[in-house]
């Protein structure tokens, strides 16, 4: 009796290791990491092997220069950004970032589970302006964007804080230069450059989901959701007071585009819509962008955007986290606190103030942009497109976007005398203005630095000066005076003068301006120059500028916009290599004191309306 007895325990022992063997291997298998399964799958399956920590680690965004790699295993970091002024150093090659994302990026796959984060950056942040023409085309927008992508892959990075789609209904808003247009329908046009920056989505794809094809994409970014643009007089971070049939028609219809077409994540404003701060506005971003629009990606927040819930910021931190989780916000941009956020989240959930499904969520919405994204199973950026970074191909797309953004407001005294374009060949012109010789003025805020910066040594680029010297003929001789008085100006036996002004760089809040006058010395260089000679004055600013008391004295005048580093697109168009073509997508007012301005406004009396430019032919070889 005993012999079957042995037996039958030796087989249970054996069933048991058996069964033991095959759960060891089924938690082996980690399915999350096959490339072959349905994302959904994957996510179900990584989210449950994940722990409460892991979790709120991946809704984490933080500034590199709070981390490291340690910091990165340690807290389960899921994000990473340089934001604005957080510049490389001037000797940082492209393989140095590509080195420093690399390194952050091994902190995060070493960690329990190897899950990716995903890096993100300003780029393209402020530089709508550069597109500011109705008739831009749709194409060139997109090859925009395919070219950043290709640019920003180069540095190491994957993920841009673009496009913005702000309306901006009041030109003294200190953000409005990163707006297409105060017209919703030029702004959702614009979203074409969304598919440029994350590739051309399939006809065939589900809305509302993240789409980024490749290793040559980066997860693009719709904001600031919603109505940034329309807040009381322009001030930045302010009110935006809108019945539901405003904010739909006005403000909405950007987001509506930029999730047809698979934008990965959408960043929420720092403004209030109606007297509620948008970080903690549950109706707007759960009930409607992730239910109603059907919005699968993840929702961001500003730069400490969830600080200012609260006034003064981070005064109530602990509410200013739940109130922004429950809104439904998925990854904190925080960008530097991070063990307070992950201690009192932490806090909140196990208190039930925040519901782990809230959680799970986040989690979901995050991992599937990074699942979508390739990052799984391509990590780590490598040096292929180095070469990419500032080539000339890419410059020659930026110099053509230029010359189609610049906008004629005025071309002689009268139709039958136009002064552009002008002659390459002349005895001697002048060409005088703050603006003529300076990149930094060219480019605005949001260039290297967070305000921008004065000079031309911190980016590589044409200056417009360089430019018209580059262009007119070898015997013209070119004065350059910044700012000549007119005795000089009388004296100089000039043919024709061009005189480069507008504003100075800024960004955010700095930028806000009740009366958007031009600095000096500009107005005096347009009344020394343009009272004496024959002129042509190039406005380089983003938005319009109060222009109206020196329109009579220019013989013409141009809308530039801030150019960027591509100065010779400005000349290849004042000189006839190719014609004017630019609209204003801004109305251009007359007095501040009519703002806000738009078409339709029983007051609407411009100085130049929505819609307008005036347009030339490429002038026969001079």
């Amino acid at each position: 009796m005993e012999r079957p007895r042995i037996v039958g325990i030796l087989l249970m022992g054996i069933l048991v290791w058996c069964c033991m063997a095959t759960s060891a291997n089924a938690d082996t298998k980690m399915i999350y990491k096959d490339s072959n399964q349905p994302y959904n799958v994957r996510i179900k399956d990584l989210i449950g092997r994940m722990t409460l920590e892991e979790k709120i680690g991946q809704m984490i965004q933080i500034e590199r220069n709070v981390s490291s790699p340690e910091v990165m295993r340690k807290y389960f970091i899921g994000s990473l950004l340089s934001g604005g002024g957080s510049e490389p150093t001037p000797q940082a090659s492209p393989k140095d970032w590509i080195d420093m994302v690399n390194e952050f990026q091994k902190g995060s796959l070493s960690s329990r589970l190897g899950i990716p984060m995903i890096y993100g950056i300003d780029a393209v942040h402020g530089h709508n302006n550069v597109y500011k023409a109705t008739i831009f085309p749709h194409n060139i927008v997109n090859r925009i964007g395919v070219v950043t992508a290709l640019e920003v892959r180069a540095t190491g990075i994957h993920y841009v804080f673009a496009p913005c789609i702000a309306v901006c209904r009041d030109p003294r808003w200190g953000r409005c230069y990163e707006s297409y247009s105060e017209d919703p329908k030029i702004v959702q046009d614009m979203t074409e450059i969304i598919p440029g920056l994350q590739g051309q989505i399939p006809s065939s794809y589900p809305k509302g989901v993240p789409f980024v094809g490749g290793m040559e994409s980066v997860a693009a970014c719709a904001k600031h959701y919603i109505g940034d643009g329309g807040t009381t007089k322009g001030i930045n971070e302010n009110n935006t007071v809108i019945d539901n049939k405003g904010l739909l028609s006005i403000h909405m219809p950007g987001y509506v585009s930029s999730i047809r077409k698979g934008v990965a994540t959408v960043m929420i404003s720092y403004s209030s819509l109606n007297g509620v701060k948008m970080h903690a506005n549950y109706e707007m971003v759960t009930n409607f962008l992730k239910k109603n629009l059907r919005f699968k990606g993840f929702v961001i927040s500003d730069w400490e955007g969830i600080d200012r819930i609260t006034s003064p910021p981070h005064a109530n931190y602990t509410y200013s986290i739940e109130a922004s989780v429950n809104a439904g916000l998925d990854m904190i941009m925080l960008p530097y606190n991070y063990t307070e956020f992950i201690d009192g989240l932490t806090y909140l959930v196990k208190n039930n103030f925040v519901p782990m499904s809230r959680i799970d969520d986040a989690v979901k919405r995050i991992l599937l942009v990074k699942f979508t994204m390739g990052l799984f199973e391509n990590p780590l950026a490598d040096e292929k497109f180095v070469e990419q970074l500032g080539c000339e191909a890419h410059r020659e797309l930026a110099r053509e976007a230029v010359r189609k953004s610049l906008v004629l407001l005025k071309n002689g005294k009268s139709a039958d005398a136009p002064l552009l374009p002008l002659p390459k060949k002349a005895s001697n012109i002048l060409v005088a203005g703050s603006h003529a010789d300076n990149l930094g003025y060219q480019c605005g805020g949001w260039t290297i630095k967070w305000m921008g910066f004065s000079g031309n040594n911190l980016t590589t680029g044409t200056t417009i000066l360089t430019a018209i010297k580059n262009t007119v003929d070898p015997t013209t001789k070119v004065v350059y005076n910044e700012n000549p008085d007119a005795e000089f100006v009388k004296s100089g036996g000039f043919s024709y003068a061009i005189v480069v002004v507008g504003e100075h760089p800024y960004a955010e809040t700095k930028g806000d301006n009740l009366n958007l006058t031009i600095p000096e010395p500009g107005p005096s260089t347009i009344t020394n120059v343009c009272g004496t000679v024959k002129c042509v004055v190039v406005v380089v600013s983003g938005r319009p500028v109060v222009i109206q008391p020196y329109v009579a004295s220019i013989e013409a005048l141009v809308a530039a916009w801030l150019p960027g580093s591509e100065g010779q697109g400005v000349a290849d168009v004042l000189f006839g290599d190719f014609g004017f073509t630019g609209k204003l997508s801004f109305t251009w007012f007359k007095t501040v004191d009519q703002l806000p301005m738009h078409v339709g406004d029983p007051h609407y009396d411009p100085l130049f309306p929505l819609g307008f430019g005036l347009t030339t032919q490429p002038a026969k070889a001079q």
